[in-house]
């Protein structure tokens, strides 16, 4: 494999948004099987390049993979003794250095390619996101799909709610109020996720209270709907006004959540999730 198959793969699944760890030797004492500035890639999937293949790149593989699923965003050290626990007679060792590269803070899926979804999607494409736009109407999307947003045609869009992760993002903004009930209903039913923002006025919202509720949902599942959802502050009707508030209170949410440094716990100063949202917002939820 040639001493470049590391950079053209970081550089294709950056493209893609996919996530992966760098590995790099960093520091080599006595024999071992690279050279300091060895370096490799791990995706979910695969192995780009090698740091001198055996235990060793067993090991860092695990870790790797272990980076990935916990969607760690912090840099990581690992000295490494090459000796009989590692299976390599080099009598060495080895530091390596993991570094976490294009993990999405948030998986989002926007179902609605109207007005404000063809504002929005642009915006979350910018941001630390990994984004499935998803409609039952192809031709309402642009010709141009931002990159590293996965398009989704599907003529039950209510099938791709069970097609994201847990802890993702949703956003519904169809051109349907009843398929807005439905994707609601699908979402909440799950009540698994870190977000749920739907487009809508306070009418809408009492309107679909009142229908989830005769649907035998729990008041404080119907609670973590955010309908209206963005930044109050953020005044406008146009579409790209309505998405800069939706994106801010998506970036206020996924910050609060990961905190500013992977998932640890958030410094002084921070502000959990709740108080990150004007209290105008928050009343709308009480």
């Amino acid at each position: 494999m040639s001493n470049t198959a590391w950079i053209e793969a970081l550089a294709d699944l950056q493209q893609q948004g996919e996530p992966c760890v760098l590995v790099t030797i960093i520091e080599e004492r006595g024999s071992t099987p690279r050279n300091a500035g060895s370096k490799m890639v791990v995706s979910r999937e695969r192995l780009y390049d090698t740091i001198g293949g055996g235990h060793l790149e067993y090991k860092a593989q695990q870790i790797a993979r272990e980076m990935l699923e916990k969607r760690s965003r912090d840099t990581r050290l690992e000295r490494f003794s090459l000796g009989a626990s590692l299976g390599q007679c080099c009598g060495g060792a080895t530091v390596l250095l993991f570094e976490p590269m294009g993990q999405p803070q948030a998986h989002i899926a926007v179902f609605g390619a109207g007005h404000v979804g063809r504002a929005l999607v642009p915006l979350l494409a910018s941001l630390p996101c990994k984004v499935r736009w998803i409609d039952s109407r192809d031709n309402e999307f642009p010709a141009e799909i931002p990159r590293g947003v996965e398009k989704v045609v599907n003529d039950d869009v209510v099938e791709e709610v069970d097609n994201m992760s847990a802890g993702s993002y949703f956003i519904v903004m169809t051109h349907n109020h009843q398929l807005d009930l439905e994707l609601t209903a699908a979402i909440l039913s799950r009540n698994d996720f870190t977000y749920y923002g739907l487009i809508g006025s306070k009418s809408k919202r009492a309107r679909f209270e009142h229908r989830l509720r005769d649907r035998g949902f729990q008041p404080e599942t119907v609670q973590r709907m955010r309908c209206p959802m963005g930044i109050a502050e953020v005044k406008g009707k146009l579409p790209v006004e309505i998405a800069v508030s939706i994106a801010g209170e998506v970036i206020a949410t996924y910050n609060a959540h990961f905190g500013e440094k992977g998932g640890e716990k958030a410094e002084d100063g921070e502000k959990p999730v709740p108080m990150l949202v004007p209290a105008s917002r928050r009343a709308q939820t009480n």
